[in-house]
């Protein structure tokens, strides 16, 4: 069964070029078997569980590829699943030293990884957002800075899958933990109408952002929000942790914002970076102005925005929309604004 396991998941990622994103393998034991044991993480500082969820049976889907041509790779598994968030007292830690002890608890309990990848290599926002997460503030996930693994071990319960989302917080780390395995009632039965001739199950596709050359209506969400003379924060914007560069990317924010500002050359607006209050003053002032500045070279260079209908500068910490007393709240601060200049 394991080396099946295996052809089957070479040849859909590799045969297909990771263009499918769905890629299925039904994890289960014929007839009835008993609950696999769970893996129990041991982590590097003292951790709390934030949140769980548990299903006696269930089908779950799980990434074992990156983001790339509009879709993320998947496997399906099916039967008992578990996921728990850690919060975990790691101030100070990489996401790699996070992940890197749990690697060699996974070895050890024998699983064995099947993907791994670290935010760009992932797919950043597209990747984070294509993926069950559990809700904030249990499981927190900054988008410039996580790292994400996949592994499958076989037992007498059956074959099992798991992963691990890992990401961080200036105070904590963050670890989300889903596992599923181990059939507690028999497998449900393929019929035709499920059945695939390349993987024996039925596929699925994960809805896929705005993509560069796709018609965009510049009447919609970001028009509105703009026509109204509000402020507009660009929520899909990625910037890998620390960085004052925008990640590479499609982002439909900037798509639409280019739209509206294409149907209204008599407009202009200022792209205002804003950061949370860790810090000094004068570093976050500056870190604001060179990601809002950032935004706006993108807007040029790949929206071809006129330069004069387009302005950027920072606020700093200044201009808090929560509190920044929560890791909730500093996410929230850490944004990028536009607001309409001229309005005649």
């Amino acid at each position: 069964m394991g080396s099946q396991f295996h052809s089957v998941l070479a040849k859909a990622i590799y045969a297909q070029g990771l263009a499918c994103a769905g890629l299925a393998l039904l994890v289960a034991a014929p007839g009835f078997a008993q609950t696999a044991s769970r893996f129990d993480p041991t982590f590097p500082a003292p951790a709390q569980v934030t949140a769980t969820r548990a299903e006696p049976l269930t089908s779950y889907r799980f990434a074992v590829g990156p983001f790339a041509r509009a879709a993320i790779a998947t496997v399906l598994a099916e039967g008992p699943l578990q996921q728990t968030a850690y919060k975990i007292d790691a101030a100070g830690q990489s996401t790699l030293q996070l992940i890197q002890p749990l690697r060699t608890q996974l070895s050890a309990a024998g699983f064995s990884v099947i993907y791994e990848c670290e935010t760009l290599t992932c797919g950043g926002f597209d990747f984070r957002y294509g993926t069950q997460v559990m809700a904030e503030p249990d499981m927190h996930v900054d988008l410039g800075d996580f790292r994400y693994l996949a592994a499958t071990r076989s037992g007498d319960a059956g074959k099992e899958v798991l992963s691990l989302l890992v990401s961080r917080s200036p105070d904590h780390g963050f670890v989300q933990l889903t596992q599923v395995g181990g059939f507690a009632k028999p497998a449900p039965a393929l019929t035709e109408a499920t059945r695939s001739p390349e993987l024996g199950t039925a596929t699925l596709t994960i809805a896929a952002p705005v993509l560069a050359g796709v018609p965009v209506d510049p009447l919609g969400p970001v028009g509105a929000t703009l026509d109204q003379s509000l402020p507009l924060v660009l929520e899909d914007l990625v910037f890998p942790s620390g960085s004052s560069a925008l990640a590479a990317g499609e982002y439909a924010s900037l798509r639409e914002l280019a739209a509206w500002l294409s149907a209204n050359p008599q407009k202009t607006v200022m792209v205002v970076g804003h950061t949370d209050a860790t810090g000094g003053v004068a570093a976050n002032l500056s870190l604001s102005k060179l990601r809002a500045q950032s935004v706006r070279q993108r807007l040029l260079a790949d929206f071809k925005v006129p330069a004069a209908q387009i302005a950027a500068n920072g606020a700093g910490s200044l201009s808090p929309r929560d509190t920044n007393a929560t890791d909730a709240g500093r996410q929230k601060n850490r944004r990028v604004e536009v607001m309409i200049t001229s309005t005649p």
